[in-house]
């Protein structure tokens, strides 16, 4: 769901906590997150619902009148979706890239993830490889990057994305940059056998 930044700050701020969508089937389920440039929001409920029976209460749960809803819904056509929201609190992620003082034993952890990635691969190993990249280039296009190296734009942002999940990269409003984390990995991955991280 695409959410506005006023709607991302009244959700927040507890101020909205229903969304009202026209779909053709259901994009989301109870008990589902969503990452978000304000934090994690949650789905507590989603329910098909005649646009009839939409309230000037329900509207500005929405923080919407009930004209403005009513034409918003009117743009679309197929099911009318009933939303409840809840902010659940900072992008996990976020917190973790920040975490770069890392034992022993989560380095040794981090190393044997990303060379889990590198096994599954049917390119061959990519995770350093990007990491360094990533390190070298900050804030460049991804698409150049990737081109760089043979990769589309799309799959290289995908597989970036992955390493995102680890906290090891951070977006930018162009291209990406190292995490506090993801310069720690790195220079543990220069100067440890592979695999053996945080060991000598």
């Amino acid at each position: 769901m695409m959410f506005s930044n006023a709607d991302l700050q009244r959700i927040v701020a507890g101020e909205v906590d229903l969304a009202f969508r026209v779909w053709r089937r259901p994009m989301h389920t109870v008990g589902g997150r969503q990452r978000t440039r304000a934090g994690v929001i949650g789905f507590t409920s989603v329910e098909p619902v005649p646009a009839s029976g939409i309230t000037e209460q329900d509207a500005a749960r929405a923080g919407r009148t009930l004209d403005e809803l009513e034409r918003f819904l009117a743009r679309k056509e197929g099911t009318v979706y009933r939303i409840g929201l809840q902010f659940l609190g900072e992008d996990e992620r976020v917190t973790l890239r920040q975490r770069d003082r890392l034992t022993r034993d989560e380095l040794d952890d981090l190393a044997e993830q990303l060379a889990a990635m590198d096994r599954r691969s049917t390119r061959g190993p990519w995770t350093r490889q990007f990491l360094e990249l990533i390190e070298a280039r900050p804030a460049e296009l991804a698409e150049t990057i990737g081109a760089s190296i043979g990769w589309e734009r799309t799959p290289f942002k995908a597989t970036v994305r992955r390493l995102k999940e680890l906290g090891l990269t951070e977006s930018l409003p162009t291209g990406y940059r190292l995490s506090p984390r993801g310069m720690a990995v790195l220079e543990s991955l220069r100067t440890h056998e592979p695999g053996r991280i945080g060991r000598n």
